[in-house]
């Protein structure tokens, strides 16, 4: 079902939070995090999130805001909380371009924004998985989950296809192999 599916998205995205934690961690320490991990991340976030994940879920939302206003209305403004996500992650990327580019900027800033972004984004997936995620499945019906599968795979942007998903488990996994590497150098 589509809401299990999104809700294991969730748990990869934490995966990825967690390791973005712990880069921010060594670079707070003076260390050298691994900026090929983190630029991997946000590449991740900007594509998967925006292209993939977030269409669903304003799919999903759009039925609800039909069946149960009150509901969607609990949720509160799913979209501009997307795009609110969408700017914390363009700031993360602009004070990791000034890092790498040798720029001015205070590290306490580097730490603010990336912190900003990742405790944003988890109470992001905490309210969807308490809140909307429960009251799709409550209120959606047999009907508006075929909709939306067939809004989903009749897409004609190739991003929404098992072999897309396939490439981004592919992502997910160099991503934390990347990052098991560079803790094995480090130690």
């Amino acid at each position: 079902m589509i809401i299990e599916r999104l809700s294991q998205e969730h748990r990869n995205v934490e995966v990825l939070l967690s390791v973005l934690e712990r880069e921010l961690e060594l670079f707070d320490r003076s260390d050298r995090p691994d900026y090929e991990v983190i630029r991997a991340i946000i590449s991740y976030f900007e594509v998967y999130t925006e292209l993939y994940h977030h269409p669903q879920e304003d799919l999903i939302l759009a039925k609800l805001e039909v069946r149960d206003p009150g509901a969607a209305k609990k949720v509160g403004a799913l979209a501009l909380e997307h795009q609110k996500g969408s700017e914390r992650l363009r700031r993360v990327n602009q004070a990791i371009a000034s890092v790498l580019a040798d720029r001015e900027i205070l590290r306490e800033s580097v730490d603010d924004i990336i912190r900003d972004f990742i405790e944003c984004e988890r109470r992001h997936i905490m309210m969807e998985d308490r809140d909307f995620f429960p009251a799709a499945r409550r209120a959606l019906e047999p009907q508006d989950w075929t909709e939306i599968a067939s809004a989903l795979t009749g897409h004609k942007d190739p991003l929404f296809s098992d072999a897309v998903e396939e490439t981004f488990d592919a992502v997910r996994t160099r991503i934390l192999q990347l990052e098991r590497e560079a803790e094995a150098e480090r130690q």
